[in-house]
């Protein structure tokens, strides 16, 4: 008899706990929801958006927005306005919308620091019925990484939430119903990832200011070597690690500057270049249109030039 007791207890518990997680989350849905946005800018099914400030900026995905023009949102108490692009970066496949309606509900921020294994939600709002949602456990969090295209992203989420028709653009959240960041259905290989707030705030502050994230570029090719004991201390050079340049393209800044093919970059402004990746990331930002110095070793011999960066 009291074992039966022990174990009709213990289910109802458990009930009532499983009731009140499904509560939870409903409710986390509810709260998202309201700052999520359809957005009609493609011939197919409508994507999702963030309202990410209340003087009407939104953030999508860059691969659903493609038109430049007539573009239109849903808002979450039903009307419909006109957007118009502030800028994208494919390379991010973010995208930034400005609608002049001026009483927009921001997307909650999470508190949150993601670990894995943390309850998340997938929001999207495709369609005039509502906002929609999956569920499901954030399964990694990555630091930096490249993109396909070649972009740097400061971090990314993957969850094991379904990535509904529709939902590229729209929130991962939390169990509260603040924002992780922005789901993409085509950035990561094998499936959908976040790009997490940081990151979003990163691009977003380019694209206000240019339209686009600007990326530079010398227009050179280059391999990872490393360079002789005794060069590196006959000459002081920072690292025994730098790049050989194996290709210079016609009319580039490379071959503007003056740089050769076999030449060996060992610095930029001061800065140690051993990656290919590394070189990429300090020509990035403020460096475009601007002249960067180059340390380099040519026949055996260091040399430094002046090279202006180009934009890619």
């Amino acid at each position: 008899m009291v074992s039966t007791q022990n174990g009709s207890g213990t289910g109802t518990g458990a009930a009532s706990a499983l009731a009140a997680l499904s509560n939870e989350l409903a409710e986390a849905v509810s709260r998202a929801g309201a700052g999520v946005v359809t957005v009609n800018a493609r011939r197919r099914q409508p994507a999702s958006g963030i309202v990410w400030e209340a003087d009407g900026l939104v953030v999508t995905a860059n691969h659903v927005v493609e038109r430049d023009e007539e573009i239109t949102l849903g808002l979450a108490d039903g009307r419909t306005v006109d957007a118009r692009l502030v800028g994208r970066d494919p390379g991010t496949d973010l995208a930034l919308l400005r609608t002049d309606a001026g009483d927009l509900e921001p997307a909650a921020r999470s508190g949150l620091e993601p670990r894995v294994g943390h309850l998340t939600l997938a929001i999207g709002r495709p369609g005039p019925s509502g906002p929609m949602a999956s569920f499901g456990a954030i399964s990694t969090v990555g630091g930096p990484w490249r993109t396909p295209s070649g972009a740097t992203v400061d971090g990314y989420l993957r969850a094991d939430v379904a990535m509904l028709p529709g939902f590229s653009g729209g929130p991962l959240v939390d169990g509260a119903g603040g924002v992780l960041g922005l789901n993409s259905s085509t950035l990561g290989r094998g499936g959908g990832l976040t790009v997490p707030n940081g990151a979003i705030d990163a691009v977003l502050a380019a694209l206000q200011a240019h339209g686009r994230v600007r990326r530079g570029y010398l227009g050179i090719g280059t391999q990872g070597v490393t360079l002789p004991e005794a060069l590196v201390a006959a000459h002081g050079l920072p690292a025994a690690r730098a790049l050989l340049i194996t290709t210079v393209e016609g009319g580039s800044p490379a071959e503007q500057g003056g740089l050769l093919l076999g030449d060996v970059i060992v610095a930029v402004d001061g800065a140690t270049t051993s990656e290919v990746e590394q070189l990429q990331d300090q020509l990035a930002g403020d460096k475009v249109g601007r002249a960067i110095a180059l340390r380099l070793v040519r026949g055996g011999e260091p040399r430094e030039l002046s090279v202006t960066v180009g934009e890619r």
